[in-house]
């Protein structure tokens, strides 16, 4: 649940984002004249690191920025998430040994 979740955040070292931009809008907390103000969001931006996995920059489906893109924490890997994931599986996996 996203309750449960929120307070694990910020023991967390890295969060994977995939597509999910108005989930992790901190907009829905920090500006009270957002449209998406009070929803509930999973707060993503508390963990030490934030890469985010979107085609493009776009905004999602409430059409909202999302702060949490310009934060010092989150990197964005822009492109498919599929062959992005693909991609840091194999090279952990060439890392690890």
């Amino acid at each position: 649940e996203m309750d449960e979740i929120n307070d694990d955040f910020d023991a967390t070292d890295v969060v994977l984002v995939i597509g999910a931009n108005d989930t992790v809008n901190s907009a829905a907390l920090d500006d009270p004249n957002s449209i998406i103000a009070g929803m509930p969001v999973m707060h993503v931006w508390d963990a030490g690191q934030v890469v985010v996995m979107k085609r493009t920059m776009g905004a999602g489906y409430a059409d909202v920025d999302n702060p949490v893109f310009f934060k010092e924490n989150t990197a964005m890997l822009l492109g498919d998430a599929k062959s992005s994931c693909d991609s840091l599986v194999t090279k952990t996996r060439e890392l690890l040994g």
